[in-house]
C-alpha cells in the first residue's frame, strides 16, 4: 500500500511544475524496489485529481532477446547495457514531449509510442501511437534511467532509496513464478539485475543525480530524504 501523504504531495509538486511541454518524470531505483506500484499510484492520483497523466511501462521499451541476451542469460553487464532500447525511449518519446519538441503555437498533443516491443512474444511493435496534452505529466519507471545523455532529459527523477536484502527479497516475491520459482529468482536478482544494479551506481551515482530522494524500506511509511517540501 503506498502511503497518500506521499502520493499527495508527489502530485502537488509535480502539479506546480510551469513547463511548455509535458512534465517527464522518471521513477529510478533498484531492481524490486517498487517503482512500478509507485508509478502507477502516482498516475491514479493525478488522474483522480483532473490532471492529465500518462503511466509508460518500461517493459514495452525493451529490447528484443536476440540483443538482451547476447552477452549471456546471466551477464549483469548485458542487463545493464542491452536490456532496454533507451536509444528509442530517448529519441521516439522523451525528446518529442519536451522543450525540443515540434514547434507549434499553443497547446498542441505531442505524439509518441506508447510501446516499441511485447515483452512475452518477443515482437516489434510499431503501432502502438499515443498523444501527450501540452500539460501532461508522463511518469516512467525503469532501472538505469540515469544513464549517460538520457538523464538529461528528465525533468524530475525520482529515486526509491532501499537496502538491497529488501529490494531482493520483494523482486523474489513479485517474479518467482515468471523465473521459475524462489531460487531461481534468488540467483537471477544476485547475478544478473542487482549486479546489473551495481554497475550502474558505480557508474552514474544515481541516488546523488535525483532530483527527489525517498527512503522507500517500507512503501506504507516512506521518508522523504531530499527534493519534496514539508
Amino acid at each position: 500500500m503506498e502511503s497518500p501523504l506521499l502520493l499527495d504531495r508527489l502530485a502537488a509538486h509535480l502539479r506546480a511544475r510551469r513547463l511548455d511541454h509535458p512534465v517527464r518524470v522518471g521513477i529510478d531505483g533498484p531492481c524490486g524496489v517498487g517503482k512500478s506500484t509507485l508509478a502507477r499510484a502516482l498516475v491514479a492520483e493525478l488522474v483522480a485529481r483532473g490532471h492529465p497523466a500518462v503511466y509508460l511501462d518500461s517493459d514495452g521499451f525493451h529490447n528484443v532477446r536476440e540483443v538482451r541476451y547476447r552477452q549471456g542469460r546471466d551477464s549483469a553487464r548485458g542487463y545493464y547495457e542491452d536490456g532496454y532500447d533507451f536509444a528509442a525511449l530517448a529519441e521516439r518519446v522523451l525528446v518529442p514531449l519536451g522543450p525540443m519538441g515540434p514547434s507549434h503555437s499553443g497547446p498542441r498533443p505531442r505524439r509518441y509510442p506508447t510501446k516499441i516491443h511485447d515483452l512475452a512474444s518477443d515482437a516489434v511493435v510499431d503501432d502502438a501511437v499515443a498523444v501527450a496534452p501540452e500539460d501532461a505529466i508522463i511518469v516512467v519507471d525503469a532501472t538505469f534511467l540515469q544513464r549517460g545523455s538520457l538523464r538529461d532529459l528528465w525533468d524530475e527523477v525520482i529515486y526509491l532509496d532501499a537496502p538491497r536484502d529488501i529490494c531482493l527479497e520483494r523482486g523474489i516475491a513479485r517474479d518467482a513464478e515468471a523465473l521459475g520459482g524462489p531460487e531461481a529468482a534468488r540467483a537471477a536478482y544476485e547475478h544478473r539485475y542487482l549486479a546489473a544494479w551495481d554497475i550502474y551506481v558505480e557508474e552514474e551515482s544515481p541516488r546523488d543525480r535525483a532530483s527527489i530522494v525517498l527512503a522507500y524500506d517500507d512503501p506504507a511509511h516512506p521518508r522523504v530524504i531530499r527534493g519534496l517540501a514539508s
